[in-house]
């Protein structure tokens, strides 16, 4: 009879997902001291929770492409905002389910948070959010003192939604603002590499766990430990996505380190000091990544590029490469000092910040200073790929990931280079240059994130310089549309694009050179790592 009652019960339970946004706004230049957080008032004509405190929220419906386009879909329903006009995202949180057996529903949550710009900035601000029936209004609070108690009026686990995409609730002011920081540096840096930026993310998660202190491990063992698991997610979703391969590998790797010393039996004072240590350990190794990757890349020309069938070595090696890659630099100048060869090194501009030129320009100032390294360098433009091909040796690329199926992705104008050598030149290696902490876990190439950037870092090179350059600008200026309200312009600025597998002859690492199979085997371990990490928090 139990069983039955039980059966009938779960049977009466409604499953509906949602999109829940909190709307943010920094009033001193993103200082996470005077953060607040709107919270809204829902109506009696809504159907559940009335006249609860909440975050803007609604269905996921069928025909939505994903959560995030619910959420803006909902933004705009219930305050008029866009994106990106009046809002920016600025994190997802990790998504949970519950139970509300009192209203027969269990609902899968999916959390983010926006940043409302200001007026300043070009955006609505506070005065351009206009509430629809679902609200009978809104309040700014103090995120800090939102609370799941009855007398504060929210809807259920609303503290649980929030501090998924504000973990600052849980860690502390110190801790907090470190945090806070951190996402801030690694969303907003387009000039580092992706072992730089995931560098970068475990020097965050240090000072995280060194600001939250002692009392927080002494008092609640476990609560510190999914605060620090939670502060490594956050990293690797909120910092900056498209470079996520690299830095959750980095993570993973050192909060897996961190685990096997906290469960040994020792007093919190030795588990946080021997925490730290492990991180500054990680980090040090990190440092001597570059020089491994440059043994490796020397051993990989040795047999393979500069012999090529012939009695004796090539005295003259021709390169193509592209974009800036600290790593690709470093290995290009050990490579001419320490094999005595000349580099006849050509290198695409790679619009629209023109790193070519800066990695052109790195070259060229240590040739000055080493009069041993031999180096002609020539710029080319990116239509030119195919005549910058013609002859060449070599083709080397860097990588920002490398997917389960040794898919490379890597700077926009990759692919166009690598299918001009192998047209121009069949014979040409295509060498890809990278950490095995950018193999990223298991999924396909379309699952990863495209990052689609400022329109205007092309349009300034128009404006006031190309013929016709004003009026694609001015378009832009109105949201891309003409008088009869019909999109008439689109500008795209994508940074990375996918070059298969099929098209690389090697991956040269700092563990040596790898074969796809054991790319296969590291997104593995990335993959169970992240689950077992990341998957029960």
């Amino acid at each position: 009879m139990a069983t039955n009652q039980a059966k009938h019960a779960d049977s009466a339970i409604k499953k509906r997902a949602v999109a829940g946004s909190f709307l943010f706004r920094f009033p001193d230049k993103n200082n996470a001291k005077k953060v607040e957080v709107a919270l809204f008032r829902r109506s009696s004509k809504v159907r559940t929770y009335q006249h609860r405190l909440a975050p803007i929220s609604g269905s996921v419906e069928e025909d939505d492409a994903n959560p995030i386009a619910t959420a803006l879909r909902e933004i705009h329903e219930e305050t008029t905002l866009t994106l990106p006009k009046s809002i920016e995202l600025m994190r997802m949180g990790k998504p949970y389910s519950f139970v509300d057996s009192d209203i027969g529903r269990e609902w899968s949550i999916n959390p983010f948070a926006f940043r409302l710009k200001s007026t300043a900035e070009g955006g609505a601000g506070e005065e351009g959010i206009t509430i629809d029936w679902e609200h009978e209004g809104w309040e700014w609070y103090d995120p800090l003192h939102v609370k799941d108690r009855d007398e504060f009026g929210g809807v259920p686990k609303l503290v649980n939604s929030l501090r998924r995409v504000w973990p600052e609730y849980d860690l502390g002011a110190e801790a907090g603002s470190a945090l806070t920081q951190g996402l801030l540096e690694l969303r907003h840096d387009h000039e580092s590499g992706a072992r730089q930026l995931a560098a970068k993310a475990v020097a965050v998660l240090r000072e995280v766990v060194y600001k939250m202190g002692l009392d927080a491990v002494a008092r609640d063992e476990a609560a510190w430990w999914g605060n620090v698991r939670m502060t490594g997610w956050h990293l690797w979703r909120n910092g900056r996505e498209s470079m996520g391969a690299a830095i959750v590998s980095a993570l993973v790797d050192v909060l897996s380190r961190v685990e096997t010393c906290i469960k040994e039996e020792r007093s919190p004072d030795d588990k946080l000091r021997t925490a730290l240590e492990v991180v500054d350990e990680h980090l040090a190794q990190r440092d001597s990544t570059v020089g491994r990757i440059c043994e490796s890349f020397i051993n990989y020309l040795s047999c393979n590029v500069l012999l090529d069938g012939q009695a004796a070595p090539k005295k003259t090696l021709k390169v193509l490469t592209l974009s800036h890659s600290s790593t690709i630099a470093s290995c290009l100048l050990a490579a001419a000092s320490d094999l005595d060869v000349s580099l006849d090194l050509r290198i695409l501009e790679s619009r629209p910040l023109c790193e070519g030129v800066t990695l052109a320009s790195r070259i060229i100032a240590e040739t000055v200073k080493n009069k041993n390294v031999k180096v002609n360098v020539t710029l080319c433009s990116d239509a030119s790929a195919a005549m910058a091909a013609d002859g060449i040796d070599m083709l080397l690329l860097g990588a920002d990931r490398i997917s389960a199926a040794a898919d490379v992705s890597n700077k926009t104008g990759s692919l166009p280079a690598v299918l001009s050598t192998k047209y121009m030149s069949p014979n040409a290696k295509v060498v890809v240059l990278s950490e095995v902490d950018k193999v990223a876990g298991p999924g396909a190439t379309g699952e990863h994130v495209v990052e689609d950037n400022d329109s205007g870092e092309l349009v300034v090179g128009w404006k006031d310089a190309v013929k016709g350059g004003d009026a694609i600008a001015n378009f832009l200026e109105e949201d891309g549309f003409n008088g009869e309200n019909k999109q008439a312009v689109r500008v795209r600025n994508v940074y990375f694009e996918w070059v298969p597998a099929r098209l690389v002859s090697a991956y040269v690492t700092d563990q040596g050179t790898w074969a796809v199979d054991e790319i296969k085997r590291r997104s593995d371990w990335v993959g169970k790592e992240s689950e077992r990490l990341f998957g029960n928090l």
